[in-house]
């Protein structure tokens, strides 16, 4: 029997665990969507509805953009960090 894929959207784990969410398209009318299931119950979908393709996205943001080194932190926290660094010489604190 196919599940239903608008009613099943969310899975909730009885356990109380964190599970993953996977984007998935139905390839027949290029509807897409998410769902939150164990990696068990993905294979078990995906097997009973050959129309549906998991899709990979992005990755989630991991890192701080500041300490990545991307972008520096703004004036007024550099002015904290100069302060710091004024009252803790011996201590090696980059201030940009």
């Amino acid at each position: 029997m196919a599940r239903d894929l608008r009613t099943d959207i969310i899975n909730t784990n009885m356990e109380g665990n964190v599970l993953p969410s996977y984007t998935f398209k139905n390839i027949e009318t290029n509807e897409i969507f998410d769902s939150i299931m164990t990696m068990a119950e993905r294979e078990t979908f995906l097997t009973e509805n050959p129309q549906i393709k998991q899709q990979i996205g992005k990755p989630p943001s991991i890192g701080d953009s500041v300490r990545l080194g991307l972008r520096k932190p703004d004036d007024g926290f550099r002015d904290v960090l100069r302060n710091v660094q004024h009252h803790h010489k011996k201590d090696n604190i980059n201030t940009w």
